[in-house]
């Protein structure tokens, strides 16, 4: 299609429930912008006055083509520079399925968007330049992906048409990456040839890669199956927020709002609130609908217990014979952010689930080689590097190891001094 035949901005839609949120990752200029940009063009999302401004800009910068990473790469310093440096997010649905896409930064120097951006992820989408292969960056944003449990990976072998459309690249990259990544906990892992400039295998197959047998990319992020990621068996629900109206209606209505992090809340359910151990019974969920017979993650809800119990903030609320560990020492991996590296002996605020509490650095264990996947000894943790530590927190949280539960085995570490966030962890286990 070419860019005189965009949509008018009357798109059908109908109606769609599955969420699907999605991270691209890759070197610098390995074309996620651009794909993005396509993926948003060719499935008739955007507006005829967006594509007008892209078209001018492109015309205005001299690219001698419509350049659709305009649509994403929003920040003017990103313009100038031609590489993202923040996360960008966009919104798109088909009939099939809705999506919200989270456009990460490729520099090195950038990483710690990377992290931010894939972090609630059910999938990422990682490019590769045919010409130039794999690429450091390329291994440190599949092993984030895996770090971060992200359940599928998508690896696009970009810039085909660069190539000759040359499956001999893309099964030497293919080979390559696979072979890499084989000592990684990646559960699914698709391969897909792609020209996201012409756009070749993205919404439609491309007649330039006959060879190439698999789905373009859109169909495959419609038909990804993603309920099974989630934790239904562990019932998780850190309460946010104790709602009383204290309204002549609504005078004697307590409830307990949040997200549910893991499992399937019904009415009737035995529950126990922690940390102080009290047991009572869901007598109703709420939601701004009405009343519902069961909630799972990730639904907003708000619960009414039977029994009058002290809960508040912050407190978790599950299964009574299913609950998580109350830790007052964890072991995790970390990816840092902050200018000022991590050593042993600092001092951090830490923000786990709705709970807060401080916590101290008590041993840098080691350091992890993105290349290598070796572990190296080392006395501090710079920007961007990731290594495993072990923390003591002021008073216990309630955590699950992060490979059962991505909301409860996670966490954050923030400077107290400039309240940065400096760090993301990952827990692997408790003392």
């Amino acid at each position: 299609m070419s860019p005189g035949a965009a949509t008018n901005g009357h798109v059908t839609r109908t109606k769609t429930s599955e969420l699907l949120r999605f991270a691209t990752a890759g070197s610098v200029d390995d074309g996620k912008s651009t794909l993005i940009g396509r993926l948003l063009f060719d499935s008739k999302q955007i507006l005829v006055d967006q594509l007008d401004h892209v078209v001018q800009t492109s015309e205005r910068r001299g690219d001698g083509y419509v350049n659709f990473a305009l649509l994403t790469d929003g920040l003017r310093a990103e313009r100038e520079q031609g590489i993202t440096i923040d996360v960008a997010y966009r919104y798109f649905q088909t009939p099939r399925r809705k999506f919200i896409i989270a456009d990460t930064p490729g520099h090195e120097q950038y990483t710690r968007n990377m992290v931010t951006g894939a972090s609630t992820a059910d999938l990422s989408v990682v490019l590769i330049d045919a010409r130039k292969g794999v690429s450091e960056q390329t291994r440190r944003h599949v092993y984030i992906a895996s770090l971060l449990r992200i359940p599928h990976l998508v690896v696009c072998i970009n810039k085909m048409d660069l190539v000759g459309y040359d499956e001999d690249v893309f099964d030497r990259l293919v080979y390559e990456v696979t072979d890499w990544a084989a000592r990684l906990e990646i559960l699914d892992i698709t391969f897909i040839p792609i020209s996201a400039l012409h756009g070749d295998n993205v919404v439609d197959r491309s007649s330039s890669m006959s060879w190439y047998g698999g789905p373009p990319l859109l169909y495959h992020l419609e038909h990804v199956c993603i309920a099974p990621d989630r934790n239904l068996a562990d019932v998780r629900f850190p309460v946010q927020w104790v709602v009383r109206p204290m309204t002549v209606e609504h005078h004697d209505y307590r409830g307990y709002a949040g997200q549910v992090a893991g499992g399937i809340l019904r009415p009737g359910d035995e529950v126990v609130v922690l940390p102080g151990g009290r047991r009572t019974r869901i007598s109703a969920i709420d939601t701004y609908d009405g009343e519902i017979e069961a909630a799972f993650p990730t639904m907003s809800v708000t619960l009414r217990l039977a029994d009058d119990v002290d809960v508040s903030r912050g407190d978790m609320i599950c299964l009574a014979d299913d609950p998580p560990v109350a830790a007052r020492e964890i072991e995790a991996n970390v990816c840092w952010m902050g200018e000022r590296p991590l050593e042993p002996g600092a001092r951090y605020a830490i923000k786990h689930t709705t709970r807060s509490a401080r916590a101290v650095v008590e041993a840098l264990e080691h350091r992890i080689d993105v290349n290598t996947l070796e572990h190296e000894p080392a006395d501090e943790l710079g920007l961007n590097q990731i290594g495993r530590v072990r923390l003591r927190v002021s008073s216990p949280v309630l955590v699950d190891p992060y490979s059962r539960n991505r909301t409860t085995g996670s966490f954050i570490l923030i400077d107290e001094a400039t309240n940065d966030t400096v760090g993301a962890g990952m827990v692997v286990g408790v003392a």
